[in-house]
């Protein structure tokens, strides 16, 4: 009798015939196709056994059975599976919709590298560990951002992203053999420095000393408390650009929604109590969502915004008759990423708070306000779909009247 084994992704089928014992792969990860396969098997061994079916002195006993006796040979392919025809495979194979746009781009630029270290041309199967630890060694010495080399966060995320992009091709048989990623080193990490005010920044900046590179580095982890965050809500709604670019700004300082979270919301996702945000980064098999009260301040702003919305489904929509970006349209559109981006340049362009570097300064110092107030980091996190423990390290110095008492009470007798 022949059985199935599950190895990597594929199913291999074990028989014995004429006393010799066969493996071979069915070339699927469906179980019920792998059987059948078996089945056919067997009968054709009980054929040759009745002497019903004859296998050829010079044929491949394991490819002729599994054949049903219409191959007596192994199929050779022309050639194997290059790098860069697995990536591509891959892309081509993606469910519309199933990862955001920028993530897919972020995907091609590492395919990118890749191809260019590693070698597109390669065959995907010949791929050695030392390879990956010599891709690591190469990416490490190139120039990144702000006069630095590429840092180890950057290259472990190209490494885990070739790895995905491998698995893929194993499940779909392009492959043969696990991701070779075991034991790799990399460069040490450089830790983020912690969120910082506004005025923290400033001194540390006055101080003198740095770069214009660690300067840049600091205003990337600005944290706006409440009434700084009040302040540029304020300066926003009063500066009259485009109309949708105050609620924008609201929603984003209120509910710690990421930018495309804003561009994807839609009007049916704002109820009389919270807005629902639909999610794409927690769970990339199917579409996730979290719900965030609304505070009083953005319950208000929406429903001026909403008296005078554009038209169409999207929450946030530009006109072609009232507009602050340099792109025109005719009639209501929903704000593109790079629209997003202009808006928010030149609304704060000029101004005390042009060192705010992006849309996400408004998502950590959501999170970093709640806990700064004690609010259970459980509850955090369903309001921002997830926090990871290096975040976390990055606000707790926020509290430190809470730090200082766990320590009181240990040491408060001494």
């Amino acid at each position: 009798m022949a059985s199935l084994e599950k190895r990597t992704r594929s199913w291999n089928v074990v028989f014995r015939f004429g006393g010799r014992k066969f493996t071979r792969s069915l070339g699927t990860g469906l179980k019920s196709e792998a059987e059948a396969r078996v089945a056919r098997l067997e009968e054709n061994i009980r054929l040759v056994e009745s002497g019903r079916l004859a296998i050829p002195e010079d044929a491949d006993v394991a490819t002729f059975l599994l054949s049903d006796g219409k191959l007596d040979h192994k199929i050779e392919l022309d050639r194997p599976t290059t790098l860069a025809e697995l990536f591509e495979a891959f892309f081509a194979a993606l469910p519309e919709g199933n990862l955001e746009a920028k993530t897919i781009e972020t995907l091609r630029l590492h395919v990118k590298h890749a191809n260019r270290l590693i070698g597109g041309r390669r065959p995907a199967n010949q791929v050695t560990q030392a390879d990956l630890q010599d891709y690591i060694a190469a990416r490490s010495k190139e120039p990144g951002q702000r006069g630095r080399t590429i840092s180890a966060v950057t290259i472990k995320k190209e490494i885990a992203s070739i790895g995905s992009m491998w698995n893929w091709g194993l499940n779909h048989s392009l492959l043969e053999r696990p991701y070779p990623r075991r034991g790799l080193r990399y460069p040490k990490t450089r830790e983020l420095p912690p969120f910082q005010t506004y005025d923290q920044i400033t001194r540390r900046i006055e101080k003198g000393g740095l770069t214009a590179a660690e300067e840049r580095d600091l205003w990337d982890c600005l944290f706006l408390s409440v009434e700084e965050i009040d302040e540029v809500l304020d300066h926003v709604r009063q500066s009259r650009r485009n109309p949708v670019v105050y609620p924008m700004f609201a929603t984003a300082a209120h509910t710690g929604a990421r930018r495309s979270e804003l561009l994807r919301s839609k009007l049916h996702d704002i109820t009389d109590d919270e807005l629902v945000i639909h999610e794409r980064k927690r769970d990339a098999s199917q579409h996730t969502t979290r719900r965030v009260p609304l505070s009083p301040r953005l319950r208000r702003t929406l429903d001026e915004w909403i008296a005078i919305h554009p038209g169409g489904e999207h929450t946030f929509c530009l006109t072609s008759h009232v507009t602050n970006t340099d792109a025109q349209h005719d009639g209501p559109r929903p704000v593109t990423p790079d629209a997003a981006n202009d808006l928010f340049r030149r609304a704060l362009r000029g101004g005390k708070w042009s060192e705010i570097r992006g849309w996400h300064c408004f998502r950590h110092s959501f999170i970093s306000n709640l806990a700064r107030r004690g609010i259970d980091q459980r509850l955090i996190d369903s309001y921002t779909g997830h926090s990871t423990e290096v975040m976390r390290r990055r606000y707790t110095h926020l509290f430190p009247d809470a730090r200082q008492q766990t320590l009181s009470k240990v040491f408060g007798g001494y």
